[in-house]
């Protein structure tokens, strides 16, 4: 039998954070679709890229599994991680085999920030809190091409960017009338995607 680690008796702090969820749309219907290794190439390529221009933006990549990245940033960095987040849709997009294979990539997004609890699990970095279950709350909500924000998120200066309020929706565990933002550029303000 395993032994179960033992808890900390000295009371962890929390740290204010954003996370970003990001999310390829269809993707089960690809891997119908496409031989194995093609569509493993691609969610390789994907996942890859994803992590990539997150950490450029000074992310750090929490989890990725199959067509999915969670990423954290310090609150201060909230900003960084929106315009992550903004730039995964274009980037998805333009993925190299995905054009080869002649298939259409979108992705949807969600982002919230507040209270988290981080530390090492596996070896690897690890956020427990509600903004990791809000960011996948509002990614499920988020139509293709999308990114949707929390009301956190939405009341802070985000220079080049635009929040167009949405009607309150109801997220698995957070209620009937949770307030989301929809997060787009700002089209007079031209965002710089490698």
């Amino acid at each position: 039998m395993a032994k179960l680690l033992p808890l900390s008796s000295v009371p962890a702090a929390t740290t204010a954070a954003c996370l970003v969820l990001v999310d390829l749309v269809g993707s089960t219907e690809l891997a119908h679709r496409l031989p194995l290794p093609h569509y493993m190439s691609l969610m390789t390529e994907f996942v890859q890229v994803m992590i990539l221009s997150f950490e450029a933006r000074g992310g750090q990549i929490l989890q990725h599994q199959g067509d999915a990245v969670l990423a954290y940033w310090d609150a201060p960095s909230t900003e960084h991680a929106c315009l992550a987040a903004l730039e995964a849709h274009d980037r998805t997009a333009r993925l190299s085999l995905a054009g080869l294979l002649g298939v259409d990539l979108r992705l949807r997004a969600g982002v919230a920030a507040g209270e988290v609890l981080t530390g090492m699990v596996g070896g690897q970095r690890s956020a427990y809190g509600l903004p990791v279950n809000y960011a996948r709350r509002l990614c499920d909500a988020a139509v293709p091409g999308q990114t949707l924000v929390c009301g956190n998120i939405a009341g802070m200066n985000l220079r080049g960017m635009i929040r167009e309020a949405r009607a309150p929706m109801a997220l698995q565990g957070f209620g009937a009338a949770c307030e989301t933002f929809s997060l787009r550029q700002d089209s007079a303000v031209r965002m710089k995607v490698d």
